[in-house]
């Protein structure tokens, strides 16, 4: 027996186990069921709440069921705004966070607790006060709400996005929650987070739709509105255009004030209505329509007095008046003063008038009124009373017109009958009057557009149709012509022998001439004068143009026969073609042909010249050249430089000869020749020279000190200064203001100019010798002239010309220097040598006895950078 005890013994410890396991295994088993049955009662009422409030008090009967929880909340997240709400909340100690915490934002208090912790970290969380220290400690969170034994939370999760976060806590220390009811709290999370989503958007379309209803709603009310708005503007429209007809309408006045007073009453009741007008003196008002319920008789006229019609007359507005209103007037004076025997307001209720206006004047008004405390008018139907009243007193003006008119016409017509038989005695006179007018201005509109004389075109007409020319090469870029400019040469020899009618003569058989030249799709026309201009319409190239101008040329050369004797005559031409350039105008090709006519005649006249673009672009460069000089002598912007003339021998500086230069921005430096050939284009030589003068003038003595008082100068002056007593005069003035000692001055002038005018030079010269200057021919022997001229000259100087220079290995040209030396040492001259370039000329030149001269050989020229201190006078300038 006591070897059976211990099999027993281990049998019934095994037993014991078993027994264990199996009530473990059956408590397990248990509450899988109490899980599995709470999941499905979930499921059942989530599908059949529809209320999220609904729902989460059915969720917290099932989870007490499962754990614990009569501490529970649900926290969801917004989807909207982002923020934490609380939905349903349950708590033994602690009330909902919003009443809790008024003066905060529940969504941040919550996202600085626990319960943002869990959204944060998205896991789930148990919390005893140990950890909830530990996060307090670490700023995890902060200290929210009453402290408690223990906290769950679990994220709800849908989609991978948490939601919200399920709640439960206790107070109690007998109540611990293990990882068991954690895992249950995140399966019913699981399945709850889809039914809490579908609520959320069945809420968010709920509130919606309100939201729409109440907008549709709203819309309904506005449509309504307008609807009726509408339906009233088109009666409205309606009514004006039946006003707008009865003025038209072929009806008398009681009709048509009828129907104006049925028209009114679709827009408002208006059982009495009458419509007052003044007359043309603005002194009688008379009653043309007039209705009442009552049958009362229609006002008379009457002048006017101070009844209610005139007070709206008076007052130029419209009236809505009740009868307190119109007593209230009787009592002020306003009213009835002067006429009591117009007042019929007793029984009047309320009284509207609007004053009609015609062409900006009151001419009348529209009236109605209303004796029934049931019918009352509104200010709307006194604005639309007023509208309407506008298109009223145009119908009443053009119906008053009509028949003003209609008069008008019954009166005309008689005076038509009497002034119709009138009309026909004169009218046969008046029509031969206007046939006889036209023909006058029918020529006149010839002679507008013709010369008078040979009955060609005129300019006006030519240059219609060189216009009408160059917009049809633009249309037809293949298509070219050209414009011959014909002036004759010898026409104003002819009109000064012979006499203007010759001329005209002359002028009508040049014009038959030219006609017999060019085609009949061509142009010719006279300008005026003696000029000519012909369009070659639609030709090949320039040498259609040039076979015209000679045979033109062959026309113009044959003998004219006038006053029984010939008279030979020829013509200039100049040739303008098209296409030269896109800016083309009438006036433009003409004044090309008119300079390259121009250019026929300088070179010997009685031939033709084409028209060079890049010649007249050059004529215009060089104009350009010539206003920019002018601007430089104005801005005192040429500058000096000093020639010296030494002895040969020695090459000592006797004296300087000064040129000016000019630094041009673009073309570089402009020596003194060039300058003098754009002053002579210009017609600004002596301005030049008085420049150059006033220039020295400032600078030699400056000059005289560093190369000694000795050195003389020698300025070379045009002969323009000649050419007149007054410019001999204002030289003389102008010399005589310079402050330099004249007796070292020698002022030249060239000979071609004294060969071409010899009387001028000579007086000029004489004039000039008092001031004690010397004077002096430069460039002699250039004109060839006469040696004994020099014997008559008071001059002092020559200068020889440098192209003998140049040419003394010639024997011939030798002994031309020599005779011109000995010449001028018999008259005690002193001779220069212009153009010494090397030392074989110098020597030469001193072997036949030169003693100065000038040269690239002699020395170097000395330029004066700084400008001259020009203190010109306006009459020294002009000098």
């Amino acid at each position: 027996m006591f070897r059976e005890e211990p099999t027993q013994s281990k049998s019934t410890l095994r037993l014991h186990k078993r027994i264990s396991r199996l009530k473990a295994l059956a408590l397990k088993y248990k509450r899988a069921e109490i899980t599995q049955n709470a999941l499905l009662d979930i499921s059942n009422f989530a599908a059949s709440v529809t209320t999220p409030q609904e729902f989460y008090s059915s969720l917290h009967q099932s989870i007490n069921e499962l754990i614990p929880a009569d501490n529970f909340f649900i926290a969801t997240l917004n989807s909207t705004n982002g923020k934490i709400e609380v939905p349903f909340f349950l708590d033994e100690k602690d009330s909902h966070p919003n009443d809790f915490y008024p003066d905060e934002d529940l969504s941040d208090t919550l996202y600085s607790g626990l319960t943002g912790y869990v959204l944060k970290t998205e896991q789930a969380l148990i919390c005893n006060d140990d950890t909830y220290r530990e996060l307090v400690a670490s700023k995890a969170i902060t200290l929210r709400g009453s402290s408690c034994h223990q906290w769950i939370g679990t994220p709800i999760k849908n989609a991978d996005a948490t939601i919200g976060v399920l709640v439960v806590q206790s107070y109690s220390p007998n109540i611990v929650y293990t990882e068991v009811e954690i895992e249950l709290m995140n399966f019913i999370s699981h399945h709850i987070a889809g039914v809490i989503q579908r609520l959320e958007n069945q809420e968010q379309l709920e509130h919606a739709i309100d939201t729409r209803t109440k907008e549709l709603s709203i819309a309904y009310n506005k449509l309504k509105q307008e609807v009726y708005e509408r339906r009233r503007a088109e009666r409205l429209q309606k009514s004006l255009f039946e006003i707008a007809d009865l003025a038209n309408a072929n009806i008398d006045s009681q009709q048509f004030y009828t129907e104006i007073h049925r028209v009114i009453s679709h827009l408002l009741p208006v059982n009495n209505c009458f419509i007052s007008l003044l007359d043309e003196q603005k002194k009688t008002l008379t009653f043309p329509y007039f209705v009442s319920q009552f049958d009362q008789p229609s006002p008379k006229s009457r002048t006017l007095g101070d009844g209610l019609t005139e007070y709206i007359l008076l007052n130029h507005k419209p009236r809505l008046l009740n009868k307190q209103d119109i007593n209230s007037l009787i009592d002020s004076g306003e009213l009835y003063s002067i006429n009591p025997e117009l007042n019929d307001t007793k029984e009047i209720h309320q009284w509207i008038a609007v004053p009609l206006f015609i062409h900006g004047k009151v001419c009348g008004a529209l009236t109605i009124y209303s004796y029934s405390f049931s019918q009352n008018y509104q200010e709307k139907d006194l604005e639309l009373l007023t509208f309407v009243s506008q298109h009223i007193a145009t119908a009443i003006e053009k119906k008053l017109s009509a028949e003003s008119l209609k008069l008008s016409y019954e009166q005309l017509e008689d005076k038509v009958n009497q002034r119709t038989r009138a009309l026909e005695i004169v009218n046969s006179d008046l029509e031969k009057e206007i046939n006889q007018r036209k023909r006058i201005e029918r020529q006149l509109v010839h002679d507008a557009k013709h010369d008078n004389l040979t009955g060609l075109p005129n300019r006006s007409m030519f240059m219609e149709r060189l216009t009408q020319a160059i917009k049809h090469v633009r249309r037809h870029t293949l298509e070219r012509f050209a414009v011959l400019f014909i002036d004759m040469d010898r026409f104003k020899l002819l009109n000064d022998t012979l006499g203007h009618l010759e001329g005209d003569r002359f002028l009508i058989e040049t014009a038959k001439r030219l006609n017999l030249c060019i085609r009949s799709n061509d142009m010719l026309a006279r300008l005026g004068g003696d000029e000519f201009v012909i369009l070659l319409d639609s030709i090949s190239d320039s040498q259609d143009a040039e076979d015209v101008a000679e045979r033109v040329l062959a026309e113009l050369s044959r003998s004219y026969q006038l006053v029984n004797q010939q008279f030979n005559s020829s013509g200039s031409i100049g040739i303008a073609m098209s296409g030269q350039s896109h800016s083309d105008t009438s006036e433009s090709i003409l004044r090309d042909a008119d300079t390259a006519m121009y250019q026929a005649k300088s070179q010997g006249k009685g031939c033709y010249v084409i028209f060079d673009y890049a010649a007249n672009k050059q004529q215009i460069t060089d104009i350009k050249l010539e206003n920019e000089l002018k601007n430089a002598i104005k801005n005192k912007q040429l500058q000096l430089s000093y020639l010296p003339i030494m002895q040969l021998n020695t090459s000592v500086i006797v004296a300087f000869e000064p040129r000016l230069f000019w630094h041009h921005p673009t073309l570089g430096k402009i020596k003194q020749a060039q300058i003098n050939n754009i002053a002579e284009h210009c017609n600004m030589v002596i301005e030049l020279d008085n420049y150059l003068l006033d220039f020295v003038d400032s600078h030699f003595s400056s000059m005289q000190k560093e190369y000694g008082k000795q050195v003389q100068l020698q300025v070379s002056v045009s002969s323009q200064h000649l050419n007149h007593k007054y410019a001999v005069r204002a030289l003389k003035n102008r010399l005589k203001q310079c402050r330099l000692d004249k007796s070292k001055l020698t002022v030249f002038f060239d000979e071609k100019a004294f060969v071409q005018n010899a009387n001028n030079h000579i007086s000029a010269f004489e004039s000039l010798k008092p001031l004690n200057i010397n004077l002096g021919i430069e460039a002699y022997g250039s004109a060839h002239s006469a040696i004994s001229s020099l014997t008559f000259l008071p001059i002092n100087a020559l200068k020889l010309d440098s192209s003998y220079c140049a040419h003394l290995e010639n024997s011939q040209h030798l002994k031309l220097v020599k005779a011109y030396f000995n010449a001028a040492q018999a008259m005690e001259l002193t001779v220069f040598a212009v153009g010494v370039n090397n030392d074989m000329q110098n020597q030469i030149l001193q072997q036949v006895g030169f003693e100065f001269g000038q040269g690239m050989s002699l020395g170097n020229v000395v330029e004066v950078t700084a400008q001259a201190d020009l203190s010109l006078s306006n009459n020294q300038v002009c000098a």
